[in-house]
Parts: structure tokens; C-alpha cells; sequence
């Protein structure tokens, strides 16, 4: 029988899926940094024979202005390699007729420009940044507090995240604030959404154990990939923590030190 561990399981992939923040590049002040070796790293996947694809929870940016960025820092990424929770919140909304107060960072915004958002029945809630002020959380939480059936909708779920210039807190905080505030529980559109994962294997037309998750949050990244029926790969760059890797509930395939090792232990296997 085949060995399915890591990193024997490179052998039969066909798909490799990249987080952003973390594992590419630091973000911070004039668009962040590359992480040393992760720019070539993303050229030999790409050269590869294996499909690419990036999927993220940025929420403080509209996806091309995110992907511009990525691309002055180096790397070969089109938007339309990019899966990210706003495009698949607005299929939401629009689904079911939702009209949503946006609690999201200004940057953001042009996202939902075809979104109605008068007279509001329901919340949207991202990486608002500085705009998670006391003020914004509590014309969010009246919203929902008057709502028969309030929907809470959380651009995904994280605690925190990595900048050039120390961790800093993410929107999974402030969901739970609502959710406590308002007893309801969110409806998480990013990842660990096992259907957010699906979207993006369905994009490449692949199943579950055909692709290969890397990423730098735990229980997000490589948990959620796992929970879809995916490897997932932690890189010790961007939120990594030594406490990870003896983490109770979720343990990675592999832990690496970065992309570029990741990469090149793929490619190693494949020849």
C-alpha cells in the first residue's frame, strides 16, 4: 500500500493550495515583506506540473489591490487564482437576500459595491483594523440586537495574525464579542469553512486527496484543510508558535520552516 503521510503523499498530488499572510509575505507598513524564499518557491510550484492555488482570509483589501501588492513584492499571482472570503460573503448575501451592515476595513468596501445595504438584516464582520473602535462594535451589535433572527456573518475566524511589527488581534475577537453580546453564532464565510476549501477544489476540479494545504495558522489552515479531507502542511513562519506542534486537538501532516523547504521537499518527491 502507498504511504498517504507527508511527505511521501507529494507524490500523488495535484494540487498544491498557499495561504497569503504569513507564509508568502508579512504584511505592515508600504505592503509588508517577502519572506525570505518564498517568491522563488511560488515560481518552482508554478513551473511544476501541479495546479496553484491561493487561498486566504485577507479582509482589508479588495483583491486586486492585494494582489497588486503581492506582485510588487515579486510573486507570480493573479486575482483569479485568489479565493478570499468577501466574493464568496457577497454570493451569500445576494443568495438570500441579506442586506448587510459592514463592519470592514474602508479597503474592503469596494467589494460589496453591488451589495444593498439599506435597512439592514444582518451583519458583516472582517478585519476592520482600527475600525473595530467601541463606537462601530456597538452600531454592529444594535443591528443585530433588534433583529428577529439576527445573522452574524464573520469574514472568517482567526485570533490573530503576524505584521512586520508584532502579532496583532484578528476578527474571530470581535465575532465572539457579538456572538456573546447578541447570542447568536456566526456564520464563518473563510477559512476553516470546509466549503470555502471546497470552492477552491472545485475551481481546480480536484478531490480532497489530490491537493495539499500550506499554511501558518494551525488550527485554520491546517486543521480546516484536514477537516475538508485535505494534508495540510504548517510553515514556521508568520503566527507559528513551538506550542503548535503540540497542540491537543490538531496536529499538521508536516511542520516545515518555511515555504521555499516545503516546496522543494514536494518537488523531491515528484522526481
Amino acid at each position: 500500500m502507498a504511504d498517504t503521510g507527508w511527505p511521501a503523499c507529494s507524490k500523488s498530488l495535484k494540487g498544491v493550495i498557499l495561504d497569503l499572510c504569513g507564509v508568502l509575505y508579512d504584511s505592515g507598513e508600504c505592503g509588508g515583506v517577502a519572506i525570505p524564499g518564498s517568491v522563488e518557491a511560488v515560481k518552482k510550484l508554478k513551473a511544476s506540473d501541479l495546479q496553484v492555488r491561493f487561498c486566504t482570509n485577507e479582509t482589508q483589501a479588495a483583491r486586486p489591490a492585494f494582489v497588486a501588492k503581492l506582485q510588487r513584492l515579486g510573486f507570480d499571482i493573479s486575482v483569479s487564482e485568489v479565493f478570499s472570503p468577501a466574493p464568496a460573503s457577497v454570493a451569500v448575501l445576494q443568495d438570500r437576500g441579506l442586506r448587510p451592515h459592514l463592519l470592514v476595513y474602508d479597503g474592503l468596501l469596494p467589494e460589496f459595491e453591488n451589495v444593498d445595504t439599506t435597512n439592514p438584516n444582518c451583519v458583516v464582520i472582517g478585519d476592520a483594523a482600527e475600525k473595530f473602535t467601541y463606537q462601530n462594535l456597538n452600531d454592529a451589535f444594535r443591528v443585530l440586537i433588534e433583529l428577529e433572527k439576527p445573522v452574524l456573518i464573520s469574514l472568517g475566524q482567526g485570533r490573530y495574525y503576524k505584521e512586520t511589527d508584532g502579532l496583532k488581534l484578528d476578527v474571530g475577537v470581535f465575532m465572539k464579542a457579538l456572538e456573546y453580546a447578541c447570542d447568536v453564532k456566526a456564520e464563518v464565510i473563510g477559512k476553516p469553512s470546509p466549503l470555502f476549501f471546497q470552492s477552491v477544489l472545485n475551481n481546480m476540479g480536484l478531490q480532497p486527496h489530490e491537493a495539499l494545504m500550506i499554511g501558518d495558522d494551525l488550527v485554520n489552515d491546517v486543521g480546516g484543510a484536514q477537516r475538508c479531507g485535505m494534508k495540510g502542511v504548517q510553515v514556521r513562519t508568520g503566527k507559528y508558535r513551538p506550542s503548535d506542534e503540540s497542540h491537543p486537538t490538531v496536529t499538521a501532516d508536516g511542520t516545515v520552516d518555511d515555504l521555499a523547504q516545503a516546496v522543494d521537499t514536494i518537488l523531491d518527491q515528484r522526481r
